[in-house]
């Protein structure tokens, strides 16, 4: 799973907005992120969170200062 995929599936399971670092534990916990087979998990997370929601139908939106949200329909 990518960063991303993570990311939205944390978003989903939880059903509200997260701060990046709530989804990064909740991610790791679960195992959609391995930090042993990926490198620079927190780099690439907040990346991938910022790109996707900088994306006009991208699948996340930024609800607040490091805080993301599954985008509404």
């Amino acid at each position: 799973m990518d960063y991303l995929e993570a990311a939205v599936q944390v978003l989903r399971e939880q059903g509200k907005p997260l701060h990046w670092t709530v989804i990064q534990d909740i991610a790791l916990q679960r195992g959609y992120l391995d930090p042993f087979t990926q490198k620079d998990i927190r780099q690439h997370l907040i990346a991938a969170l910022a790109a996707a929601a900088k994306r006009p139908k991208g699948p996340v939106v930024r609800a607040d200062r490091g805080v993301y949200a599954l985008r509404s329909p």
